[in-house]
């Protein structure tokens, strides 16, 4: 087999081997098995096209048309002519599976059953990445930035798929890279003949000669990878090593220790209730006699950076048989135990176990652990909700409105964390706060104002297709437009509570479900929600409801109240928020940023999708940090890359006539010179060609054969400069790319690899660019008009 062969076939295995990270993507691994065969197919195409030989550009089409064929006749045979060729009907037929795709992906959790749509966008993206790996490694012979496409796809893998075997498809994605590099390598050493600075093999050197750069190369990658592997793990600055499966935020271990990380867990809210198709998430059978206050919370949101809400890093340890009493919780406060079997939909893969709150006692199989501070458990390196039964002991506070006004002030250090506000936040949420609380005659009557200014007086209007912008303006935003949902509603009740002094959180969970015949609850995407939880002492964390229409309002916010400005029935009160309120509109970035206000990148699915999230929004923000990576990887490949592109037009096929034997020849020295600069031999543009040459030859350490090369081509160069009839040259190019094999023989490593990642000849560009913009401002100046002075004015 040849090399070019050998490298080809090893590009399509360093293709496949990074697809194998979309597995987890979907229920069923089939696609993979057809895109082994495209991929096979378009690799094909490719190796008879450069052994025609077809130039690069064409051999590059061929592959991109078959390609186009090969997905025709797989997904729209009927609409093509004859099976396979595409016609209109049949580019109208992928575009709408596509569509049908990415509606797919913004319906279904992960792994999403593989439809057509999916499967599509599936194997066409990884025959995309299979053409660019094929153009880079094989036709264009640079296998090191075809590492590019295959990080861009394993990164948008890595990202959306959260599972405890990430770590498995990142060494097959890394394995079939180096045996990239590896085939490269050999293909390379073949061509020039000889190792760099080994010795010739003799006949019972068994371990010597060419075998020894593939042993080096193996051994270099080995300790590559274990290097990639092991110092995160060893570095305590990082949350953990490819090796630890960090897809819950848990931290390793499988005792009481770890934490849980400051990652917010959760997909878009806005994406949950804008469903076209709402499901139902929960089943839940309780023993609760107000199924109006059936809330069930997933995580609550505590760190606020003015721009953000998301959990704190919290210490996790083991499920207790018996939770401690919720904190703040007096025992003069009237409760009621609740008991609540919850079984969630076998799509519905949260790592969050959505409860009732306060929990008291929890009964489930699996991997949990149990953060204290929240009293919510989250899964344990990759443990889900997906299929699982629960059973869930809890209690119904049923605290007075005279008890909540009459609660001292919390503690210091609650108070002290959960009051903080950041510096940036503006000024107007402080100030509006303080307005619409004026009179109050506590905190509990600032936070019923807060709930009833957001909720009734206000003149709030529920909206999931709002946009308030981003970032720490996205609060005072909302309050000018007086349009958002819930988590608007939330995120700003809560800031403004911490403004008053107010210790406050965001919980993020599910609205009380839909009541069904079989007296079960249905608990759908379009009942995510976020709601304020406000701290009070002797009764603990306590639920407001400032999203109209919403929810429902708490019992003990709607009684007349010391300083209430409004009467009961002026309160918000529905039995369920199953119901949409405003109509389904795309995504668009629901960000903690807002999460306080804008957008939900957060809060919500975790209410109400897989935490790794289908939504095409997510799929798009992915598949942008692949190609930002891609960009922010390249760059440093820039140099090598022109000089790859320089020396292959150089040292490409001219026209047969005077000047393009005049063009040939030049262009042949000028990358011979080039390279020797490359390696450290500087040009000298005073000498002739014959006694740069000599030069080049001197200082280079070339042996006899290089060395005639150097001086065939300088006798070239005297031939076209001073002939009367300049002739064509046969085989110059193959005497440069001999000059330049042996150059990088005679250097060290550390100058071949600078010659190649960060060539000296790349400093023609920045002369160039001075020389033009030298050309461009003479022509300004020339062009710009001469002021003359009036007659008779003196100077």
């Amino acid at each position: 087999m040849s090399g070019r062969a050998r490298l080809a076939l090893c590009a399509a295995a360093a293709t496949l081997a990074a697809a194998c990270a979309l597995l987890p993507l979907v229920d069923r691994p089939t696609w993979l098995l057809q895109t082994m065969l495209l991929v096979a197919v378009q690799t094909g195409v490719g190796a008879a096209a450069r052994r025609v030989p077809l130039a690069r550009p064409l051999t590059v089409a061929a592959q991109a048309l078959v390609t186009l064929m090969l997905l025709t006749l797989v997904f729209a045979g009927k609409q093509a002519i004859a099976g396979l060729v595409p016609g209109p009907d049949a580019f109208r037929h992928l575009a709408d599976l596509l569509q049908q795709g990415s509606d797919d992906v913004g319906q279904y959790a992960i792994p999403a059953p593989l439809t057509d749509g999916i499967k599509l966008m599936l194997i066409g993206g990884v025959l995309v990445i299979g053409l660019l790996v094929d153009t880079l490694a094989v036709t264009f012979r640079s296998a090191a930035p075809a590492g590019l496409p295959l990080l861009a796809l394993y990164s948008v893998a890595a990202g959306l798929a959260h599972g405890g075997a990430d770590w498995l498809w990142f060494l097959v994605a890394a394995a079939g890279y180096l045996m990239l590099l590896l085939a490269e390598g050999r293909d390379r050493l073949a061509q020039w003949g000889r190792v760099f600075g080994g010795a010739p093999r003799t006949p019972g050197d068994a371990e010597g000669g060419a075998t020894a750069p593939v042993r080096t190369g193996r051994r270099l990658g080995a300790v590559a990878l274990g290097v990639a592997l092991v110092v995160p793990l060893a570095l305590p600055a990082m949350q953990g090593g490819l090796l630890d499966a960090a897809g819950t935020g848990v931290g390793p271990g499988n005792g009481d220790g770890g934490t849980i990380s400051a990652v917010n867990p959760l997909v878009s809210l806005r994406d949950s209730l804008n469903v076209d198709n709402d499901r139902q998430v929960l089943t839940v059978r309780t023993s609760s006699g107000d199924l109006s206050d059936m809330y069930l919370r997933i995580v609550s949101l505590d760190d606020f950076d003015g721009t953000t809400w998301k959990p704190s890093q919290r210490h996790i340890v083991g499920v207790p048989d018996a939770f401690p009493t919720p904190a703040g919780l007096s025992p003069r406060v009237k409760r009621a135990t609740v008991r609540s079997t919850i079984t969630a939909a076998d799509w519905y893969a949260q790592d969050w176990l959505p409860m009732p709150y306060p929990p008291t006692g929890v009964r489930i199989s699996g991997k949990w652990r149990y953060e204290p501070v929240g009293m919510t458990l989250v899964g344990d390196h990759g443990q889900s909700t997906r299929g699982q039964t629960y059973r869930v002991t809890s209690l119904d506070v049923q605290p007075t409105a005279q008890q909540l006004s009459d609660a001292p002030q919390p503690p210091a250090a609650l108070k002290r964390e959960y009051t903080k506000v950041p510096s940036q936040l503006p000024k107007v949420v402080a100030r509006t706060a303080r307005e619409i609380t004026a009179g109050a005659a506590g905190h509990y009557d600032e936070a019923v104002k807060l709930q009833d200014y957001f909720a009734v007086s206000g003149g709030f209007q529920y909206d999931t297709q709002v946009e308030v912008g981003r970032g720490p303006d996205a609060i005072a935003n909302f309050l000018k437009k007086k349009q958002g949902f819930c988590v608007h509603f939330s995120f700003a009740m809560a800031a403004m509570a911490r403004t008053l002094g107010i210790p406050a959180r965001v919980a993020v969970g599910f609205a009380p479900g839909t009541p069904q015949a079989d007296g079960t609850v249905a608990v759908t995407l379009k009942d995510a929600h976020a709601w304020p939880e406000l701290y009070f002492e002797g009764i603990g964390w306590t639920r407001f409801e400032p999203t109209p229409t919403r929810g429902t309002a708490p019992s003990y916010t709607q009684s007349d109240t010391p300083g209430s400005s409004l009467p009961d029935e002026a309160l918000p009160s529905h039995g369920s928020s199953s119901a949409p309120s405003a109509a389904p509109s795309p995504s668009d970035s629901c960000t903690a940023q807002l999460h306080k206000l804008g957008s939900c990148d957060s809060p919500a699915a975790a209410v109400a999708v897989d935490n790794s999230g289908g939504s095409s929004g997510h799929w798009l923000r992915y598949a942008l940090i692949g190609l930002g990576t891609l960009a922010l990887l390249a760059v440093p490949l820039l140099p090598l890359l022109w000089r790859e592109r320089l020396r292959g037009v150089r040292l490409g096929a001219h026209a047969r006539t005077e000047e393009g034997a005049v063009a040939h020849t030049l262009a042949a020295w000028q990358e011979l010179t080039d390279s020797a600069w490359d390696v450290g031999i500087l040009p000298d543009e005073s000498l002739t060609p014959r006694k740069a040459a000599a030069r080049i030859v001197r200082l280079g350490h070339l042996d006899a054969t290089a060395a005639t090369s150097v001086h065939r081509v300088a006798d070239a160069v005297e031939q076209v400069l001073f002939a009367p009839r300049p002739r064509p040259v046969a085989g110059l190019a193959e005497d440069v790319r001999r000059v330049i094999a042996a150059l990088h023989d005679t250097v060290s490593g550390r100058t071949r690899l600078r010659a190649r990642f960060a060539p000296r000849s790349a400093a023609r560009v920045l002369w160039a660019v001075s020389a033009r913009w030298a050309a461009l401002t003479s022509r300004a100046a020339a062009a710009r008009p001469t002021l003359r002075k009036p007659s008779g004015q003196q100077g």
